[in-house]
């Protein structure tokens, strides 16, 4: 009779051990199957300003936070009205495009932002050691006069206690500014990678550091003002994904030069100069600041545009989301 009572509980016992893997097993396949949220998001350019948006999506850093990104090449002019009629959900980027759009009335709000200055340098003929030196001279600047590259120029000019009437700035395009230093037709110019170590290997020395002095967003992300109350999750992970490849690429020279050269088609020499620049140009935590936002405000008003406008930070960015995510992570935030 004991024996066949302790038969019976094996048994018994073997039956509910099945049962729970058997269960397992059904609902193990479900959760590996749920689908991840489908977003796209506008990139302007394929540039080292949006190698953290390459890094997250290239080294899946939102498939492991349960998203399916599709990146999508637009001009932030097409963007606007893009994301308006709900066709795009995010903008990787925080630039004069869509700052302007919030000026105009639009509801768009800079949520993160991967650098917080810029990575221009001012190179110059051999014979010129200073910036005073240049005074009165030609200084070419890439875009056009009113533009990041100018307006740059022109705050750190102005930090310098240097007037920036004093010389005459040019706008040409990309192409054409290092032809043009080379022929004597500039004497300076403001570059930033690859052009400007392009300008060094010519013999240009550089004499200002004008991403020290100059506090400015570079990449990012943007979105509509309804989705950061509307669907907060999401938007966190979208910065979650991309805070953390910022990170990763913070951490791994190696990791990120070899992604630069296959991504962004950059040589091995010049992936690992612009690498060692776009590092000091990196926000730790990606929280948007009021003096970056004012900068851009100030290089959008240069060209004529809004210049009765004094927004308050709320109305071009929201940096709640940045810093709860920041937080996350560990980083110390205001």
């Amino acid at each position: 009779m004991h024996r066949r009572s302790f038969l019976f509980q094996r048994v018994r016992l073997f039956a509910i051990v099945s049962m729970i893997f058997g269960i397992a097993l059904t609902v193990a396949p479900a959760i590996a199957q749920e689908p991840r949220t489908k977003i796209r998001i506008s990139n302007s350019a394929m540039s080292v300003t949006s190698l953290a948006l390459l890094a997250a999506r290239e080294w899946k850093l939102f498939h492991d936070r349960g998203l399916e990104p599709e990146i999508i090449l637009m001009s932030p002019a097409i963007t606007v009205p893009a994301m308006i009629s709900g066709e795009i959900d995010y903008f990787a980027g925080v630039g004069p495009g869509v700052v302007s759009a919030s000026l105009s009335g639009l509801p768009f709000r800079a949520v993160w932002v991967s650098s917080d200055k810029v990575s221009y340098s001012l190179v110059t003929h051999p014979k010129f050691k200073t910036v005073q030196e240049l005074r009165g001279k030609k200084i070419g600047v890439t875009g056009s006069l009113g533009a990041t590259n100018h307006v740059a120029l022109v705050i750190a000019l102005e930090k310098l206690g240097i007037a920036p009437k004093e010389f005459n700035i040019l706008a040409l395009p990309p192409n054409e500014i290092l032809r043009s230093l080379e022929s004597g037709f500039l004497d300076a110019a403001s570059l930033n990678p690859p052009t400007l170590f392009m300008a060094q290997k010519k013999g240009f020395p550089s004499i200002l550091d004008i991403g020290s002095l100059v506090e400015m967003p570079g990449g990012g992300l943007t979105v509509l003002a309804k989705d950061i109350k509307g669907k907060p999750d999401e938007v966190k992970r979208v910065i979650r994904a991309m805070q953390s490849a910022k990170e990763a690429v913070r951490k791994s020279k190696e990791k990120s030069v070899e992604l630069m050269m296959r991504v962004l088609k950059m040589d091995p020499e010049s992936a690992a100069a612009t690498y060692e620049v776009f590092l000091k140009t990196l926000s730790p935590d990606g929280v948007p600041t009021r003096a970056g936002m004012d900068n851009l405000v100030k290089s959008i008003q240069a060209q004529g545009r809004f210049v009765d406008k004094k927004p308050a930070f709320s109305d071009l960015a929201d940096d709640r989301l940045a810093k709860e995510v920041a937080k996350e992570l560990g980083y110390k935030v205001q």
